[in-house]
């Protein structure tokens, strides 16, 4: 009797959750095609020089207290190549000067008074505004409310435009009035759920959380950009199939599985497999679903996303008339001013000081949801707005020795109110559907460590799935395949 042939699997998009799943899978000992439309793997992860420095152009760094990130790192074989933060202190840019966030804040929603005070972040009315939180009723929020509303009610709208909101848009680049408070700061909101006042319930999530945590962030001293080719190797070398420049046009289910039409309409491909993950963004996921899945892909559709521009700059360190301040400060949106954040990557990275220390690199992020107009400028244009912006607030004077633009079109999912209901209502109308799950930033988190999370477990079902019609190895083996990887 001739052996049963090796489950194949499609995983579509190579962005780091489709990476991840096919590393997950071909652990599992299943065959995998990993199929990516663009001429590059990594998504919004990339790296290239400015002024003779690996510099990346999309995120920066991974949260090293979150441990998935960490975890991938070291089964590459590069966990000693990590590196951290020479400084996280960041600064506001708030009643028209830079300010220190204040101590004692999780994600912009303060517990100390004094250090709120001392900050100078808020309006004398704003700050007599924040304590009313202690001995305010309970306020009624439902399944779930917008990030503002809640925390508007509690402590006031200045503290919602001008400590929250500009947080929030360093990671989704949206409004708190429509970011979902249970999506976007889920352990406040469980927190917030057993207490009346919400200072109290942020002092509850500090005080559960360790004494000496270690770095908060991490990155590789060859930028974060590096480590999706270091995946894509390591699924290769496994046995999976890595293919760029292969869009994915339909999917259809078949008597035994699913087929993929891979290429251009001139020239289709047919590829038949067993299962399928779709790990590309939001809107190309609803359009590869409607047919065969369409309650998952109207759900998918109502997902918007936030275009933004990354405008990277070096300079002599001479051209500072003022120390760069810390490792860059936030810009909240009441204060009408065209760039909403600035990194000075050469200060926060110390790698990438020591290597020219004459190099103050600053990258300055343009773009919000709504604000697509802004980005529709030239890409001088975009330069000037940030060049503009460093000679404001650090008094830079001179012209940037290199510079260079990244725009990222649709890039960050929107995780509006309702969110969490939205995915399980996606979820479940996949998981209908045998052999199919669904991975990415827009589902459980946009962060590396939750895109990671999230990968493992589409892999996982789908492994299940093989498992259960008798094709692969089980969860335990598969796991275990996975963990003896170098």
């Amino acid at each position: 009797m001739s052996a049963k042939p090796t489950p194949h699997v499609a995983v579509v998009g190579a962005g780091v959750a489709g990476l991840v799943t096919a590393l997950r899978l071909v652990g599992g000992g299943v065959r995998v095609t990993l199929l990516e439309s663009s001429p590059r793997v990594g998504g919004k992860l990339r790296v290239s020089e400015i002024a003779g420095l690996p510099v990346d152009e999309g995120a920066e760094a991974i949260l090293a207290r979150r441990p998935e990130a960490v975890e991938l790192v070291r089964e590459l074989g590069r966990g000693d190549d990590l590196v951290h933060p020479g400084t996280t202190s960041a600064s506001i840019l708030s009643h028209g000067a830079l300010r220190p966030l204040p101590a004692g804040q999780v994600m912009g929603v303060p517990s100390d008074l004094r250090a709120l005070a001392a900050s100078q972040v808020l309006s004398p009315a704003g700050l007599a505004r924040v304590p009313l939180d202690l001995v305010l009723p309970e306020t009624p929020r439902g399944d779930d409310v917008s990030v503002a509303d809640f925390i508007g009610a509690r402590m006031g709208r200045e503290v919602v435009d001008r400590l929250v909101e500009p947080l929030l848009g360093g990671v989704y680049a949206g409004r708190a009035d429509r970011l979902s408070f249970e999506s976007t700061l889920p352990a406040v909101a469980a927190a917030a759920r057993g207490h009346r006042s919400l200072i109290n319930a942020v002092r509850g999530v500090r005080a559960k959380a360790p004494a000496d945590p270690g770095p908060v962030f991490a990155t590789l001293p060859d930028g974060l950009g590096s480590l999706p080719p270091n995946i894509a190797d390591a699924v290769t070398e496994a046995g999976g199939e890595v293919r760029v420049n292969a869009t994915v046009r339909e999917l259809r289910r078949t008597p035994d599985g699913w087929r993929l039409t891979v290429g251009s309409a001139r020239d289709p491909e047919a590829l038949d497999v067993d299962a399928v993950v779709v790990a590309c963004p939001a809107p190309p996921a609803a359009r590869l679903l409607a047919e065969e899945v369409p309650a998952a892909a109207r759900e998918l559709e109502r997902i918007e996303t936030a275009s933004m521009a990354l405008i990277t700059l070096a300079y002599p360190a001479s051209a500072f008339r003022r120390t760069p301040p810390g490792s860059g400060y936030l810009v909240p949106s009441v204060e009408d001013r065209q760039v909403k954040a600035v990194t000075f990557s050469s200060v926060k990275w110390p790698h990438l000081r020591d290597r020219d220390p004459g190099l103050v690199v600053a990258r300055a992020s343009i773009g919000r949801v709504g604000e697509e107009h802004t980005l529709q400028r030239s890409d001088e244009e975009l330069k000037a707005a940030a060049m503009t912006e460093l000679s404001v607030t650090c008094g830079v004077a001179e012209l940037p020795v290199d510079a260079r633009v990244t725009r990222w079109g649709g890039a960050l999912p929107q995780y509006d109110v309702g969110h969490a209901d939205r995915i399980a209502r996606v979820r479940a109308a996949v998981a209908a559907q045998p052999g199919l799950a669904v991975a990415g930033a827009a589902y459980d988190g946009v962060g590396i460590p939750a895109v990671i999370a999230n990968a493992r477990s589409a892999a996982g079902r789908i492994l299940e799935y093989l498992e259960s019609r008798g094709e692969t190895k089980n969860d335990g083996e598969a796991r275990e395949a996975e963990g003896a990887r170098p």
